[in-house]
């Protein structure tokens, strides 16, 4: 007997006046599978998730709900079975509580239930303890585990995540990234992940799905996506520290990896023979002096490029290879860092992603 999947598009379309968002879309996902579907900015992820929730409408084509098709006239049913967690968190200038339990509320549940629902979902996302604190004072890592937190408390059976780890320290990434696991694995829940970051996929889904300009251009597992690193990666040029080389395993379990000019990367994943590395910038660390670290990877190089983005600053590294690393406003004024400045860069093999 097949399984009815959950949610599948039919030849799906959105078109915005001369913008083609989405482009003939045809996607089946199961019941109770995590599925990455990956894009560069604008490629229309966002717009996908959006339908799923119930929130837009296709142009034109289909979307179905456990075999039903959605329509003006039940599209309040997909609302109530889905929920969507936005890239931009936006939560009610009142307590952690009160924040999560708004939802709960709406739904008609009793005061008990939303005290035990609040409190789980807080252990859930590490935010033990925080119930009375004041939303709008939590840093911004902190404000999006409190927006997972409240969509994880409706138990819907469909979660839509739009890039839930965008710009976040590798702590909370950490956090987020283990609770999407957690909650699939635990509750059987259905979830959607939109990501820019391709390598990302690998540490949440076995199943992914690749978006370039409207238009699903891959599906499958992690690996068979993979298979043709050149490829994809070169649909994602925002994608930053990603080399290719060749790789030779050494004696500990790791590997090597020689990506030219002199420039060797350790990764604790075991391959050899061509492979892409790609090491994300906030997992590098920085220093003007020479680290004396457990990290297998340390460079020496040169300040290239300095870029302000409030209230982090990315840098470009040349160290024979160039590298981009992210780091605080605070960090940055701190160690008193210019164009030219001469700096040290280190981070793990087990912090090295390779394909």
């Amino acid at each position: 007997m097949t399984t009815v999947p959950i949610i599948e598009l039919r030849n799906l379309r959105k078109q915005y006046v001369s913008v083609h968002a989405v482009r003939g879309i045809d996607l089946q996902i199961r019941k109770g599978e995590t599925l990455t579907i990956m894009g560069p900015n604008g490629s229309g992820k966002t717009t996908i998730l959006r339908i799923m929730a119930g929130l837009d409408t296709p142009t034109t084509g289909e979307i179905r709900f456990n075999g039903t098709k959605i329509g003006d006239n039940n599209r309040k049913q997909i609302r109530n079975q889905a929920t969507m967690v936005f890239q931009k968190t936006t939560l009610f200038n009142t307590t952690i509580h009160k924040n999560i339990a708004y939802g709960l509320k709406i739904r008609g549940f009793r005061k008990k239930e939303i005290h035990q629902r609040v409190n789980s979902v807080l252990n859930a996302v590490k935010l033990e303890g925080y119930a009375k604190r004041q939303a709008k004072k939590l840093s911004g890592g902190e404000q999006q585990r409190v927006a997972l937190a409240r969509a994880l408390a409706l138990n819907t059976p469909l979660l839509l995540l739009d890039e839930p780890t965008a710009n976040l320290d590798p702590e909370t990434v950490s956090i987020i990234e283990e609770t999407i696991r957690y909650i699939n694995r635990q509750n059987k829940t259905t979830i959607i992940v939109a990501t820019h970051n391709i390598f990302q996929a690998q540490t949440i889904t076995e199943r992914a799905a690749l978006l370039l300009q409207g238009r699903m251009v891959e599906t499958g597992t992690v690996e068979e996506i993979f298979r043709r690193p050149s490829l994809t990666l070169a649909s994602f040029a925002r994608l930053k520290n990603v080399f290719t080389g060749n790789s030779r395993l050494l004696s500990e379990g790791t590997s090597l990896v020689d990506i030219g000019n002199g420039i060797h990367i350790e990764t604790a994943t075991p391959k050899t023979g061509r492979v892409a590395t790609y090491v994300r910038p906030e997992d590098i660390i920085l220093s003007r002096r020479p680290i004396k670290s457990s990290a297998r990877n340390v460079f020496k190089g040169q300040i290239t490029e300095i870029t302000d983005q409030e209230p982090i600053v990315r840098l470009k590294i040349n160290v024979g290879k160039e590298f981009l690393v992210q780091i605080t406003k605070r960090s940055f004024k701190e160690m008193n860092l210019n164009l030219g400045t001469t700096v040290y860069l280190a981070f793990k093999a087990s912090s090295v992603h390779a394909i």
